[in-house]
């Protein structure tokens, strides 16, 4: 609808207003966080353009974690009030990650060859190493679009993306309860500090302005590999001395993220068991952060 993009302009940490203008060498897509009135992290969300130019009605495309799917419309629908937007699912659509691999320049040559076949084949906004976003008709045969690649399944995605320490959904960014800037919003280009208001920016940008993140999420490799579920969402990563460093958040075999103090990611870490149990893990620092990158 015509107000969309100012619609969601108040409700969004990034500029909205860059992404719609659909001009030069503006992006296709943008990453942002809806956040509640704490400051406090409610959604995660990749927003694409749908339109080719300003002439056209604004038309963007919002990502977010399926199981939130009607928590996303809500919200939405709250702030509506007399909008002229339209808020509808796309549920005749299919997303699909295209990982980086030997192929990842020939991804890029592909993205004006296979447009007729695509809704949208854009880089992943948030950080080069995640490669490309792709959406499509669910009738599409991915493979069709980037020849010469494979379909892989959701939890070598998840697997990829904890090893690069980059959260995503609910799992990793506990609605109400993560911060945006501890979540490395900023290094994921998520966040525009000179946008205007939003809903919870107070905090956030207070944070900013005092330039100190004691904690931030990082990624971890266990001792040994684990089940799902087998780490409690939310427990105690302890140092030696059994002093607090941090939370676990989510992940998968022998790794995963977690919310750590970046005073102690350079000590011996563990997290206790159920059972009278403990599992080691070992923190490292993204190369793909900037630099410096524990300030």
């Amino acid at each position: 609808g015509p107000e969309a993009p100012a619609f969601l302009q108040g409700l969004l940490t990034h500029d909205v207003t860059r992404l719609a203008r659909a001009e030069g060498a503006v992006p296709r897509a943008l990453y942002a966080h809806a956040l509640n009135v704490q400051g406090r992290c409610l959604y995660d969300l990749i927003l694409y353009r749908l339109h080719e130019s300003q002439e056209e009605e604004p038309n963007i495309l919002l990502e977010c974690d399926s199981t939130v799917l009607d928590s996303v419309q809500k919200h939405l629908k709250l702030y509506k009030i007399r909008r002229k937007v339209d808020i509808d699912p796309c549920l005749d659509l299919s997303l699909w990650a295209v990982l980086p691999g030997e192929q990842s320049g020939y991804v890029s040559s592909t993205l004006d060859k296979y447009k007729d076949k695509t809704l949208i084949l854009t880089p992943d906004p948030r950080a080069e190493v995640m490669g490309w976003r792709l959406i499509t008709s669910k009738e599409t045969n991915p493979l069709e679009v980037v020849p010469g690649s494979q379909i892989g399944n959701t939890k070598e995605y998840h697997r990829h993306r904890y090893k690069q320490g980059i959260p995503e959904g609910v799992e990793d960014l506990p609605p109400g309860v993560a911060l945006p800037l501890e979540s490395n919003l900023a290094y994921m280009n998520g966040i525009s500090f000179t946008k205007g208001c939003y809903i919870g920016q107070e905090l956030t940008a207070r944070t900013h302005h005092m330039g100190v993140i004691r904690k931030r999420l990082l990624p971890v490799q266990l001792s040994a590999p684990l089940l799902s579920g087998t780490i409690p969402e939310g427990s105690d990563i302890l140092t030696e001395s059994g002093k607090s460093a941090g939370k676990y958040r989510a992940g998968g075999d022998e790794v995963g993220i977690a919310l750590l103090r970046l005073a102690n990611i350079n000590e011996p870490l563990h997290i206790n068991l159920p059972g009278d149990t403990a599992v080691n893990l070992t923190a490292t620092v993204p190369k793909w952060w900037p630099k410096p990158a524990n300030k």
